[in-house]
């Protein structure tokens, strides 16, 4: 390992150290990091000039803010399922990624953030940037650590490392003092487990005693129904749950994050459920059950209704690999604490030759189920009202978007819309969106982040104009780089979910939610962006389908409903 970590580390002092700078790079190196996205910085100039260097086979993106860095990373880690790497300054650099690292962290994604920070030997001296960076991160990852010495810098990322990847996966973060990133250490001191790179590092199995618990419960049952989230996927457990829903012949719905755990074409599957995407006819399937099996999910307030769906009575078998998790929200028949692909596998073993209640009634319903849930739809699609309704941007993207690509969709009118109404053809990671905090802004620099996870994949980002706003920025960085994403813009003027808030609930009182009307397209040709404005409904399915085809970044701005005016599936809203 030291020789090979010496061929390696170019411009060292000497034949027997590399710098804190250097084995931070080779620390992430070693972890078989090959992308890091982030923002430069004073404190990070050592580490900078290693990265520049050194033979580390990392490419460095650089991002124009801090918290889409992290948002970058935040999506690479989902498609791939390795650790995304993120990195910042000192000071502002550390308090704007954060709100990124949290998203990560919150959504069960694998990361470690590396923030550079004021010398050891200048703490309490009033530096510029100086804030205590562990006291921030601490409550709002799995581990967060400032280093105080050179020697520790390898213990430190392969901790971070192992944080994020085993157990429930989410962000570690590391600070790293400029005055070491400049001091020695042994290169032997180098070195990581592989398994440490990626999600998950090792899989937790369930105890044969929960297991036959939880099939007592589901035999039980004439008419189970599986709610799953995006442990699911996160687990690679969608083969798993396919065999066990076709030998129970139970319909599988899912939550947000869970949309991809089974194709939507399957002829068991429901769609998202719930307050946000959910509709009707979807909360029927729900409501008919005997016997929900939660998955991978929290039973959270979205995906419950506020615990309203499925009802009290309900008998429940929850499986997460958070014990925290089971039994929080719904008073559990049955727990399985374990990771989903393992616990579904001990399932199957355990029911395949048992004599099941199932009968699949409730499954046979779903042909009608989907009929009711797709007519309304179906009529506004080829709507040719103005300003153009959401669903004919939906029908669009469904005839033209490749099997294997990527929706990244915002809070707003992309989140709901794509969670009720966009069907996935494949199962796994096909659809991201930011539901742990909901932040505007995320889907522009999240869908950089997809592409660089999956290159040979159409990745496209569908954000509300509020949330262009916020990120309009990483348009400069997806052209630096040759990131050929595709953009939509839901361009109505308007805060759409507050507006349609204050629709409902406080009686049309609108107040500081509108703004001017953007020129998005012309702003993208600033770039040097391909780009259409769509203000007329009969032209959206050719502007979509040019864009996807084009052999570059393009963005396709549609001039659209308010969200309060529109159909789109949020309970509070509907009906």
């Amino acid at each position: 390992m030291k020789d090979d970590l010496s061929n390696r580390a170019e411009g060292r002092l000497s034949n027997d150290t590399v710098t804190g700078a250097e084995a931070a790079v080779l620390s992430l190196a070693e972890h078989g990091v090959s992308h890091v996205f982030g923002l430069c910085g004073d404190t990070s100039l050592p580490f900078y000039d290693a990265l520049a260097r050194l033979n580390h086979g990392i490419t460095h993106i650089l991002s124009r803010d801090e918290r889409s860095a992290a948002y970058m990373a935040d999506a690479y880690a989902r498609v791939t399922g390795k650790v995304g790497v993120c990195e910042g300054p000192s000071g502002g650099g550390a308090t704007y990624i954060l709100p990124g690292v949290i998203e990560a962290n919150e959504s069960s994604s694998a990361m470690v953030c590396i923030t550079s920070d004021v010398p050891v030997t200048a703490r309490g001296r009033y530096p510029l940037t100086e804030l205590d960076q562990t006291a921030m991160f601490r409550p709002l990852t799995k581990a967060a650590t400032t280093i105080d010495h050179v020697d520790l810098i390898p213990d430190v990322f392969r901790k971070s490392f192992r944080a994020a990847t085993t157990g429930r996966p989410g962000a570690a973060h590391i600070a790293l003092p400029y005055d070491l990133q400049k001091q020695t250490l042994d290169p032997a001191k180098i070195w990581a487990l592989p398994r440490h790179g990626a999600y998950p590092a090792y899989r937790a199995g369930p105890e044969q005693e929960t297991v036959e618990e939880a099939a007592e419960v589901i035999m039980a049952a004439k008419n189970p129904v599986f709610i799953v989230g995006g442990g699911v996927i996160s687990s690679g457990a969608m083969e798993e749950l396919e065999e066990l829903a076709t030998l129970l012949k139970a319909p599988v719905a899912s939550t947000v994050s869970g949309h991809g755990a089974i194709s939507d074409m399957h002829p068991l599957a429901v769609g998202v459920v719930g307050a946000n995407g959910g509709t009707d006819a979807t909360r029927e399937v729900v409501q008919g059950a005997d016997c929900v099996i939660f998955v991978g999910c929290r039973a959270g307030s979205t995906t419950t209704e506020h615990g309203t769906v499925p009802g009290r009575n309900v008998p429940v078998v929850h499986i997460d690999l958070d014990p925290m998790v089971v039994g929080a929200n719904y008073r559990c028949d049955a727990g399985i604490v374990a990771d989903a692909k393992l616990a579904l596998a001990a399932l199957i073993d355990t029911l395949k030759d048992r004599d099941l209640a199932s009968g699949g009634a409730l499954a046979a319903t779903l042909d009608a189920m989907r009929a009711k849930k797709w007519e309304r739809f179906n009529q506004l699609a080829q709507s040719t009202d103005t300003p153009i309704r959401p669903e004919r941007l939906l029908a669009a993207l469904q005839a033209h978007m490749p099997e294997d690509g990527v929706i990244v969709a915002d809070p707003g009118t992309p989140c709901p819309y794509f969670s009720g109404y966009y069907r996935l053809p494949k199962a796994g990671r096909h659809f991201i969106t930011n539901r742990a905090h909901g932040a505007l802004g995320f889907s522009l620099a999240a869908g950089i982040g997809a592409w660089y996870g999956r290159p040979d994949t159409t990745v496209v980002s569908v954000m509300g104009d509020g949330s262009f706003g916020f990120a309009v920025g990483e348009m400069e960085t997806l052209t630096r780089m040759n990131v050929p994403l595709k953009m939509i813009v839901i361009s109505n003027s308007c805060f759409g979910w507050i507006k349609a808030s204050q629709n409902s609930g406080y009686g049309s009182r609108y107040f500081s939610v509108d703004f001017s009307q953007t020129d998005h397209a012309r702003i993208a040709e600033g770039y040097g962006i391909k780009s259409w404005t769509v203000s007329d409904p009969t032209q959206v399915d050719q502007a979509v389908k040019e864009a996807l085809a084009h052999d570059g970044p393009a963005l396709v701005d549609i001039v659209s409903q308010t969200l309060q005016e529109t159909n789109v599936p949020v309970s509070a809203w509907m009906g």
